[in-house]
């Protein structure tokens, strides 16, 4: 099975929604993120149990278990460039089969890869990402699904709703009524669940700026 999942480090991930599959004793995941979280939070916990086969991402980043299992051989990893990987599934959940870019042409990233010449320059062929499922986190639903974030809880949790054949959503509220269109950041057309949580509010990295004084 593959999993499409939201967030940005420990930014916007759908934590409870990870930990769900992590009880639920899936193994052999493909898992299509911007990252695998940190050691012991969002999907560094699938990590911890061997549940993932394969990951398709931009960064190994801060999660030590992550890396190690990558030099031991024992998790498949793709990279892919963190411009391609959001276009990627932005095609994915717009039914674009593919899309060329210059992105990585010349690297090892184009191994394999079918390419072409547009205006006498070289581009490589990339894939669109559908998932069979995909986990999102929001700060507000609507009872159609509509979605809305929160800064920059944002990030890649827009493109992974629409590219999973299956959507589900944690949000942090419902609100009453509906949300205004101006503030529909996710169609409900491409939400199919979401269940209201507790945000766990994890700081990834915490950084003090000197007082003004002292500077």
């Amino acid at each position: 099975m593959t999993i499409a999942v939201g967030g940005f480090g420990l930014c916007g991930i759908p934590q409870a929604l990870i930990e769900a599959v992590r009880d639920s004793g899936v193994r052999d995941l493909t898992v299509v993120s911007n990252n695998l979280g940190v050691d012991g939070k969002g999907l560094g916990l699938l990590l911890e149990g061997n549940r993932i086969a394969k990951v398709i991402a931009s960064y190994v980043g801060e999660n030590k278990l992550f890396a190690a299992q990558y030099l031991d051989g024992l998790l498949d990893v793709e990279f892919c460039p963190q411009g391609t990987l959001a276009e990627r599934m932005r095609a994915g959940g717009a039914g674009i089969a593919g899309f060329y870019t210059r992105t990585g042409v010349g690297t090892p990233v184009a191994e394999g890869k079918a390419t072409a010449v547009f205006d006498d320059k070289q581009y490589i062929l990339e894939r669109g990402i559908v998932a069979d499922l995909s986990l999102v986190h929001a700060k507000t639903a609507d009872a159609e699904g509509n979605l809305r974030y929160r800064l920059t809880a944002r990030n890649f949790n827009p493109l992974v709703a629409t590219c999973g054949r299956v959507c589900v959503a944690e949000v942090e509220e419902v609100a009453d009524g509906f949300l205004h269109p101006d503030d529909v950041m996710t169609p409900g057309i491409y939400v199919d669940r979401f269940v209201e949580v507790t945000a766990p509010g994890f700081i990834e990295q915490r950084v003090i700026r000197p007082h003004p004084a002292e500077v």
